[in-house]
This record gives structure tokens, sequence and C-alpha cells, in this order.
């Protein structure tokens, strides 16, 4: 018995192809489906998936709100709770913390994006800390486990399209 040659689709796979514009007997005759005028019934017919017919758009019926300033800085967040865990495990060199350490440690994910260093958990070993951003609780905590705090200065670069963005001097 040859197999391959008595193959066949399952009941249901392959659907009939509906054949438009072949008579009328066919049921899908005359206009072919399109009904009679009207801009959807014309060759060439292309109406955006948006448009709503001349009513007023979606877009234009709902109300504006809030403001996205395109100064605003997207920090990174790492807690003195990571750090302290990071510095327990022994894998901070000399108490020494920077973005760039961070980042190779998985602390953050992004090499270009500012750092701010927040106050959550507690630190009792010394560390010396450069970042973009503290926030008050967290220099505290830092400079009372007898470390050090720097902050890394901030410049405005101009991104691909010319919209100014903040980032880290590098």
């Amino acid at each position: 018995m040859n197999i391959l040659g008595n193959l066949k689709y399952a009941p249901g796979a392959r659907k009939k192809v509906k054949r438009i514009g072949r008579g009328v007997g066919s049921g899908h005759g005359k206009t072919a489906g399109k009904g009679h005028k009207g801009q959807r019934s014309r060759s060439g017919d292309q109406i955006r998936p948006w448009f709503e017919g001349g009513q007023m758009p979606l877009n234009r019926r709902i109300p504006k709100f809030g403001f996205r300033s395109p100064f605003r800085v997207e920090y990174q967040v790492v807690n003195v709770s990571t750090l302290a865990k990071l510095a327990d495990d022994g894998k901070l060199m000399n108490g020494i913390v920077t973005p760039e350490v961070l980042y190779k440690l998985g602390a953050v994910s992004k090499k270009s994006q500012p750092v701010k260093i927040l106050g959550d958990g507690t630190l009792s070993k010394k560390l010396d800390v450069s970042a973009n951003a503290f926030s008050e609780s967290a220099s505290k905590k830092i400079e009372a486990a007898g470390g050090a705090v720097k902050k890394i200065p901030e410049f405005v670069k101009k991104d691909s399209v010319g919209a100014p963005t903040k980032t880290t001097e590098s």
C-alpha cells in the first residue's frame, strides 16, 4: 500500500475559495458581494482602518490631559539593601561603588541611564558610593556606616531626533 499516494487533508482543513463575479447562478455574481453603490463598492476602494466615515474620530473625541516633560530624567534605582547584599557577598572591590560596577554586577540593566541610590534597607559596611542622585535617607545611611557619597554630574545632550536628553558624563 502506497502511503504517500493516499494522503489527504483533514476534514475541514481546506475551505473552498469564494469565487466572486462568476455569474448570477453562483450566488456571488453581478455586484460580486459588494452591494449597490457606495464607497466600498467602487474599484480601488481603500479606507483607512481608523476612518469613521466623517464622524469625529475617537482620538479627537476623547479629552486630552497630562503633560510629559521632555527634560524628565529616568533613573535606574538601587536600594541601600542591594548595596549591603553586594558588600556582604564580597562582590564590591575595596568598597567602591560606581554605576559601571553596578552594571557589571547586574544591579542595573542599562549602562547609559543615570543611577539613583534609594534608602530602603540598612548598611553596616563602609562604602564609597558614586551615583547620579541620592535620596536623603540613602546618603545619611551610607555616611552613618562610615562611607562617602559622591554625586556624579549630569549633562544634557541631544539625541538623534534633536530632543534634549539628560545622561551621565562618560
